[in-house]
């Protein structure tokens, strides 16, 4: 590589949606965006983590798009596995490459983030408990993360929002973002 670049960043489900906005948004000459398509893959993500090891030696960003495309009534297994244990075992798997003040960025949308509390469209219950599962497990090693000198923020959203990526590449750029960020209609912040 002829030009080393000031930031690595690695970015889940950015082969499409909102994952490759966010990919092409924060591509640059000063930083270098892994894109990863499927991280329930135990031996493809340790393989992507020992590549992006091997290649730059650190890890600046972690973005973790968590994934509601999954199909309208989805096995709660399938979908705890994705969005909740590959979440957090890449998470874990990539703190040890991150310097002091890298970042986590967990992608949800505010049908997860405010589930169970929040009536969620038919069928996508599975998804919406995974989804929270996963934000849950994450914030559970805050303090973990915290001691490693890396930021956890989590962004929740109307997935279809126009602004929901530059949210997602604020929390990942900005410094000292919020711990959690909300994106879009309003209509889920007020109470029941």
């Amino acid at each position: 590589m002829d030009h080393e670049p000031a930031r690595i960043v690695l970015v889940t489900g950015g082969s499409r949606g909102l994952g490759a906005r966010v990919a092409r948004q924060l591509g640059s000459a000063d930083t270098h965006v892994v894109v990863t398509r499927d991280i329930s893959d135990e031996v493809e993500s340790a393989e992507v983590i020992e590549t992006i090891a091997d290649r730059f030696g650190r890890l600046d960003t972690l973005i973790l798009n968590s994934s509601d495309a999954l199909d309208t009534g989805a096995d709660p297994a399938c979908a705890m596995r994705l969005n909740r244990d590959a979440q957090r075992r890449l998470a874990l798997a990539a703190l040890p490459l991150m310097p002091v003040g890298g970042r986590i960025v967990f992608v949800t949308s505010h049908q997860a983030h405010f589930f169970p509390d929040k009536a969620v469209p038919k069928g996508y219950t599975a998804v919406a408990a995974s989804m929270r599962a996963g934000e849950t497990a994450l914030l559970t090693r805050r303090s973990e993360f915290r001691r490693a000198g890396v930021q956890l923020t989590v962004v929740s959203g109307d997935m279809s929002h126009m602004t929901f990526a530059d949210a997602v590449v604020d929390a990942a750029t900005t410094p000292n973002p919020a711990s959690i960020v909300f994106v879009g209609r309003a209509d889920y912040l007020m109470t029941a």
